[in-house]
This record gives C-alpha cells, sequence and structure tokens, in this order.
C-alpha cells in the first residue's frame, strides 16, 4: 500500500521503540523520513537503512528537541535535503519517575522539556511551511497516565496532560487551514524499555488489561498512519488511546 507516498514526515526520537515503529509503519506507505535522535549514530544509521529498504528516502539528524533554535535549524535542514514536510510527529520523550516529595526540580524541568516544550518547538518550527502548504498533520504522542495520571509520575504525566491541551487548541486554531492535530495516548506497550521491568510488575499491569497483552509499536504505528492519511482527513483534535481497553 502506498497511503503515504510523496508525503515527507519527521519522527522524532525515531531510533527504537514507538518512534522506530511508527518510521518503518510509513516508510512502507511510501512517506520519505526524516527522524531526529539524541546521541547514538550508529542507531540512527542502522535505521536509516532500514528505512531505505522501503525504498524511500530516510535521513536521521542529531537533535535537541527541548531547544527551540535547534529545533528551527533542524527544520531548515529537512527543508533543504526534502523539499518540504506533510507529516510531523511528536514523539521524543523521557521519563524520570519518582514520588513528589523526592522528585528534584532538575528531574521536573527535564521531563517537561523534552516531553512537552519539544512539542511547542516543532510545531512552531513546520508551522510556516504548512500554512504555505494550506495543509499539515501534526501528531503528538501523549500518553494514558496524561489522561487519568499515575503515582510516582506527576512530572511525566502533567508534561503528557499538557500535550493534550496543546493538541486540542491547535486543532481549533488552525483547522480552518487545513492543518490537523491529533494526540495518541499509548497505554503499556512492549518495547526495549519495558523489557528492564520486573516480570511480576508487568503481570499485574497485564491483569488490568481487558485484552490481556501488552500493546506493540505497530499497534500504534497503525493508529498514526490512520491520521496521517487521507483515511482520517476528518480527525482532528482528537486523543485516540491504544491501550487495549486500559481505559475502558
Amino acid at each position: 500500500m502506498t497511503l503515504l507516498k510523496g508525503k515527507v514526515a519527521i519522527i522524532t526520537g525515531a531510533t527504537r521503540g514507538i518512534g522506530k515503529g511508527i518510521a518503518k509503519k510509513f516508510a512502507q506507505e511510501g512517506a520519505d523520513i526524516a527522524f531526529t535522535y539524541v546521541s547514538s549514530g550508529s542507531a540512527a544509521q542502522e535505521v536509516e537503512r532500514e528505512l531505505a529498504a522501503y525504498g524511500v528516502k530516510a535521513k536521521g539528524y542529531q537533535s535537541n528537541a527541548g531547544d527551540l533554535k535547534s529545533t528551527e535549524e533542524l527544520v531548515d535542514q529537512v527543508l533543504a535535503d526534502f523539499g518540504n514536510v506533510d507529516i510531523v510527529i511528536n514523539n521524543a520523550g523521557i521519563t524520570k519517575d519518582g514520588l513528589l516529595m523526592r522528585m528534584t526540580e532538575d528531574n521536573w524541568d527535564d521531563v517537561m522539556n523534552i516531553n512537552l516544550k519539544s512539542v511547542f518547538n516543532m510545531t512552531k518550527a513546520v508551522l510556516r511551511t504548512f500554512l504555505k502548504n494550506k495543509n499539515g498533520v501534526i501528531i503528538n504522542m501523549s500518553s494514558v497516565v496524561g489522561v487519568q495520571g499515575n503515582a510516582g509520575q506527576s512530572n511525566y504525566s502533567a508534561s503528557k496532560a499538557g500535550i493534550i491541551g496543546f493538541t486540542k487548541s491547535v486543532a481549533q486554531e488552525l483547522g480552518s487551514r487545513n492543518i490537523r492535530s491529533n494526540a495518541i495516548a499509548p497505554g503499556f506497550i512492549a518495547t526495549e524499555m519495558t523489557e528492564k521491568l520486573d516480570e511480576k510488575v508487568v503481570e499485574g499491569w497485564l491483569q488490568d488489561i481487558p485484552l490481556k497483552r501488552a500493546g506493540t509499536p505497530e499497534d500504534v504505528a497503525n493508529v498514526a498512519l490512520f491520521l496521517a492519511s487521507d483515511l482520517g482527513a476528518y480527525v482532528n483534535g482528537q486523543v485516540i488511546s491504544v491501550c487495549g481497553g486500559m481505559m475502558t
């Protein structure tokens, strides 16, 4: 299938997990992919090779998602390399969990900066291009904990809740320009990060999921594909949970 043929997508944080899953799905559907990474140049090169195997153009860029100037320079370089930007996936994120009583100011600021400010940075950086094109798709990666909260994750939950408010505001502000903004709220998704968790902890979470399994990056990528393509052309300002019924 080629639902995204001729499109250029920027995906932040795409060398592993959900971001990499979305990059692969979009490449399979014909999109050229510009993606960001923080430090692992070798991992980025491997992703470039994997994506190029689908017959699309793919390039990784080392960038600090939490810095506006760095993000603006990134978008300028992507425009120079690819000629356009049609889709932005704001996926970059970190966790620095801890009880509020023990949480440091740096742990709060770092999470808010990378998870939430990065969404502002990238959206603002691509906005002029989207307005010129009179078209654009913004997909922001929130979380179920941004909807319902989670003990020990006040910083992460606040950042993901902020993404939801930002997403809905942008949808209202830019919808008349044919620019759509939606959020995805993943639940428990099996990635490299969750593989390090205690088996008993994971089993406890799985018992709370009606489908009785963890989600996969592809589960999230399928929803992102729907939102990014013409299949989701009348979907705007929404938060779609991919959680196996956890929030039911």
